[in-house]
Order: structure tokens, then sequence, then C-alpha cells
């Protein structure tokens, strides 16, 4: 009876330092096996991208990054032609930046900077309640173990469907880096 009585409570001390268990990757291979819903709330499925160069941004209208939009627009009329598309998704997460509507995003994206390319509904892209595709785009990079830092943190997808590379929130889109990776991916067949 005495060893039970001392094992409860180290038990209950072993659960209390019990180390947080890494969140389960979805079984996912590719992007195209995830289905977003688009600024409007319509279900989009990402195949419609098979074969086509994507960088996927989590974006915020109240962050000192957001002048970003204008050269992510840039960019991607600029290879949009070539099979690359830019696919912004909106996140509340860094201090409150992004609180507006799908509408209220939707309005400043295409007023203040006429975003044409493909914006998706707001997400959770860090911590709890994390979307699934932001789960497989940190697990599927080369820093699987790092969150999302900050607004606009960005990963290049491959015409296959992988991430290619992740590149950091300061790290404006026509950065040369950036440049030269988005093209070498368009090169390859």
């Amino acid at each position: 009876m005495n060893s039970i009585a001392l094992l409860i409570p180290a038990l209950a001390m072993a659960g209390a330092f019990a180390v947080k268990s890494e969140p389960k990757m979805p079984p996912a291979h590719s992007i195209y096996e995830f289905k977003m819903k688009n600024i409007d709330g319509k279900e989009i499925s990402l195949d419609k991208f098979k074969g086509k160069v994507l960088l996927v941004v989590n974006v915020a209208s109240k962050c000192g990054l957001t002048p970003q939009y204008e050269a992510l627009e840039k960019t991607y009329e600029k290879y949009k032609d070539k099979g690359f598309v830019v696919l912004g998704f909106p996140a509340n997460e860094f201090n409150g930046q992004e609180p507006g509507t799908n509408e209220e995003i939707k309005q400043f994206c295409t007023g203040k900077y006429n975003v044409s390319f493909p914006m998706f509904s707001k997400i959770v892209v860090k911590g709890d309640g994390i979307n699934p595709l932001y789960q497989w785009l940190i697990g599927s990079s080369d820093r699987p173990k790092d969150d999302i830092e900050w607004n606009f943190a960005k990963f290049l997808i491959g015409k296959d469907g992988k991430v290619v590379k992740r590149f950091e929130p300061k790290m404006k889109p026509d950065d040369p880096a950036i440049i030269a990776a988005i093209e070498e991916q368009l090169a390859h067949k």
C-alpha cells in the first residue's frame, strides 16, 4: 500500500514535466491534396494549380511588411504567363495585424495594391488551430520544427506540388534570391 501511495505522486510529477508532443503531420504528399476556401468563401481544390510554381504567403493588412503586397503582385504579373502563381492566406496570429473580415481584406488588397493573385479566407498559421495546409508546409520545409515567425513568410512550391524552399518574412518577394528560385523552378519540365 505504501508503494502505491508513493507511486501516485511520482506519476503526477512525471505528467507535470511531460514534453508536449509534436502535432501530427497530415498524410498529404503534395499541396494538391488540400482544399481551401477562397476569399469569397468558395471551396477550391489546390489541385487546380497542378504543374504550376507557387509562392504561398501568409499575409496581413496592418503590418510593417504589408507593402510586400506590391512586390507580390508585380512578381505574379511578371511570371504568371510562365506558370507562376502567388497564393495569399490572411492570418491574424501576429499582434492582431489582420483583424478584418474576408470582405474587408479583399477590398483592402484590391483597392490599395490591385491584388489579382488568388487570395484565400483567413486561416490560422501558427499555434492552436493551425490549418492543416500550414502544418504540412512547415513540416515539409527545410525547417520542419520552426513555426511561422511573422506575417509574409513564404513557401516556394515546385511543379510537383512539394515545398522547395522557405523564405523569411522580411525577404521581399522581388529579392534576387527569391526571383532566382522562382525562375529555376519554372525552368524545370
